[in-house]
């Protein structure tokens, strides 16, 4: 696999950002099954992430190095214990060779599909209670300052 340039690592590690890791690496290392599952999983993804649960970044490095050569994919970025790698899909790789045509609308059909409008106001969760019997006016703990009155100390 040919080295990325540093603008599309840095596009990839844009694209990774986002994402969980999808394989992990044990206590065993790198066996036989989990190159299988970060094969598969590059084949339906493109881009992962692996998590390696190993305390030496040494052999975090070479972990990466022989997934990478192993599989036939490209090292993004290795930070701390998560390391992520690229591969195209063959898929995508025969798509990419060949030229695409785009259809032309009919004439005078719209482009898009119109957006439907979310409402400004949240609407209430639920209807307003009647005011109990006897009430006019619900109950509240709430009185204005100055609507106590005070009394003088001359006064018994």
């Amino acid at each position: 696999m040919t080295p990325l340039t540093p603008p599309e690592r840095r596009a990839l590690r844009a694209k990774a950002h986002r994402l969980h890791p999808v394989v992990s690496v044990g206590q065993h290392g790198l066996t036989a099954a989990v190159l299988h599952e970060i094969d598969v999983n590059l084949i339906a993804h493109e881009l992962i992430k692996v998590r390696v649960f190993n305390d030496d970044r040494a052999v975090r490095d070479a972990l990466l190095l022989s997934i990478c050569a192993e599989l036939d994919a490209a090292p993004v970025q290795h930070i701390g214990k998560l390391l992520v790698v690229w591969r195209p899909s063959p898929d995508r790789g025969a798509e990419a060779e060949k030229p695409k045509r785009a259809a032309a609308p009919p004439k005078g059909a719209a482009k898009k599909a119109p957006q439907v409008r979310r409402p400004r106001s949240p609407l209430p969760r639920a209807p307003t209670r009647p005011p109990a019997r006897g009430e006019s006016r619900p109950k509240s703990g709430w009185a204005p300052r100055n609507s106590r009155r005070r009394r003088s100390r001359s006064e018994p």
